[in-house]
């Protein structure tokens, strides 16, 4: 789980710092630290974390609001991130919830308890990856699909227009000519049939998926209702 997984330590207390550097580093983690709010948001775009582990209480910016900023970032949003805070209020946890943060650990923390949760988090993160390749292969598959039946209709008018230059010739009195047609003539009675196979299946494909989406529900709604119960379970225990 943890093989070449980068963490951003992010607190203003040194001890902390280099608690966290020493045993998630022996753990196999790539980490990187800082002590202040605006170094947590330019060492997240240079460094690219899986996750950080980010304390509430920083000099230049609030944890919640570094939070937002990352979160609000196209490009670092999907950065898990494990808030630590003093405050062990249910209001301040639901902020930070709200805020985006996606664990909430309260001081003085146990090391097992934060890397159970850095390792749950990651797991998610992958989870959430896995779901959103293959939600892109199917949308991919699905393109292909409507494309192969509007090819499909070109390709059935060329053939209509084949059989009718077809009929006209066959019409003649060249029987010679006539001869060597027709077999042609029977390969695209042939060929109709498997284009006709081919082409009841893309629509029944196309009709699943239409009836599949009916009860769909997107990525980032799934990601947010987990999200929620997550935090729900959490503020109960």
């Amino acid at each position: 789980m943890n093989a070449q997984k980068k963490i951003l330590i992010a607190d203003d207390e040194a001890i902390n710092l280099d608690f966290f550097e020493v045993m998630l580093s022996k753990l196999g983690f790539v980490v990187e630290k800082c002590d202040n709010g605006p170094e947590v948001i330019d060492k997240a775009r240079k460094f690219k974390p899986d996750l950080i582990i980010l304390d509430n209480i920083m000099p230049g910016m609030t944890g919640r609001e570094i939070t937002k900023t990352l979160k609000s970032d196209a490009t670092l949003k999907n950065i898990s991130i494990i808030m630590l805070s003093a405050l062990d209020d249910v209001k301040d946890k639901v902020a930070g919830f709200e805020a985006g943060v996606d664990d909430y650990i309260t001081k003085p923390f146990n090391f097992t308890e934060v890397l159970a949760r850095i390792n749950a988090n990651l797991r998610n993160r992958a989870l959430f990856d896995q779901i959103k390749v293959r939600e892109t292969r199917l949308g991919l598959a699905e393109e292909l699909n409507k494309d192969l039946k509007e090819k499909l209709s070109v390709f059935i008018d060329s053939i209509d227009g084949l059989d009718k230059e077809i009929t006209a010739i066959c019409d003649t009195t060249d029987e010679t000519l006539t001869a060597r047609i027709k077999p042609v003539s029977e390969k695209i009675v042939s060929v109709r049939k498997h284009i006709a196979a081919l082409d009841a299946r893309i629509e029944k494909t196309i009709n699943e998926w239409d009836n599949l989406k009916k009860d769909e529900i997107g990525l980032s709604v799934l990601e947010s209702q987990i999200r929620k119960f997550l935090h729900q379970d959490q503020e109960g225990s």
